[in-house]
């Protein structure tokens, strides 16, 4: 049993910089997944403010449309003793 033993610690010790480069190899392919996965993470909660901040920004366009509309607007300034006019605008032409 001790030779071996004895074998595989020499083998190891005479490829420690292979061994030392495989476990190089290990911690970056280890590093590398933690990163994607944090980076995927970022992504999907990303993803979902920019859903949430185009439903508020649907909402709010459509707030603004209903608000812009004539009959709004005369509902809001009619307590100022403002009316729309109910008279076509009338085109002025000059001549040179």
């Amino acid at each position: 049993m001790t030779a071996v033993t004895s074998k595989s610690a020499n083998w190891v010790l005479s490829n420690f910089l292979f061994v030392l480069f495989l476990g190089f190899v290990a911690v970056i392919y280890i590093a590398n997944s933690r990163y994607a996965e944090r980076n995927i993470r970022e992504i999907q909660q990303l993803q979902l403010e920019l859903k949430d901040l185009q439903r508020e920004y649907n909402a709010l366009n459509t707030e603004v449309m209903q608000k812009s509309r004539r009959s709004e607007i005369a509902k809001k300034v009619e307590p100022m003793g403002l009316k729309p006019s109910n008279i076509a605008p009338k085109k002025i032409v000059v001549e040179e």
